[in-house]
């Protein structure tokens, strides 16, 4: 296999588009085009290095001198055992900081996501989200602004320490957020919170990615 081989394989493990490399690497796309066709000899250390960052390798294992099976590269992530629920955010375990133990996944699970500081990983707990996220499934929740939000992200959020799991919609004109199940139950309802009560509510992430253990 050449650099340009391994260089692509590892772009489409990660879920990168060529341009979201070209834009990790200030490049544009077509010198990426150009290093996966192998149009670009003896690739000097100032290319090589970022670009080995980049796809979360080392130089060595994209120069091909370091040999490993794709599917055993790995990140740690930080991993909070508390399992956050689908249900109405009452009685349910906070997010602690010091809870937080290492969890390893795997960079093709993980995609374009693999490796990222600024994401965290736990568990779902419930049945109000089941058309897109199972019971017992892991989350993969990137930290977000509420200001980043957009009608229809999924969330981790609490109000008052206890914390859910929810689509997320911002109804300006009545002046309150809305929090919606995505179920097969419909016994499930919104959870609305108006700006008036919502002192106490925080949103924790955006869902970005889930994971499902099948038995």
């Amino acid at each position: 296999m050449t650099i340009g081989e391994r260089i692509r394989k590892r772009r489409k493990q990660l879920g990168l588009s060529v341009d979201e490399l070209a834009e990790k690497l200030g490049k544009d796309r077509a010198t990426i085009y150009r290093y996966e066709s192998d149009k670009i000899e003896n690739m000097s250390l100032s290319i090589l290095d970022p670009l080995a960052k980049a796809l979360r390798i080392s130089p060595a294992y994209l120069m091909g001198w370091e040999f490993k099976k794709e599917e055993h590269l790995e990140s740690e992530y930080c991993y909070f055992p508390t399992s956050i629920s689908a249900g109405l955010p009452l009685g349910i375990d906070s997010i602690q900081e010091d809870e937080c133990e290492m969890i390893k996944l795997p960079d093709s699970v993980m995609g374009k996501w693999a490796g990222k500081d600024d994401i965290f990983i736990t568990r779902v707990n419930g049945d109000s989200m089941n058309k897109i996220i199972p019971h017992g499934s892991l989350i993969v929740v990137k930290s977000v602004e509420l200001s980043e939000l957009k009608d229809n992200d999924i969330v981790v959020f609490s109000n008052g320490g206890d914390y859910s799991v929810k689509r997320f919609f911002h109804d300006r004109e009545n002046e309150r957020v809305i929090f919606r199940p995505d179920s097969h139950d419909n016994r499930f309802f919104d959870y609305i919170v108006s700006y008036e009560n919502a002192k106490s509510l925080k949103i924790h992430g955006k869902v970005v990615l889930y994971i499902v253990e099948l038995d």
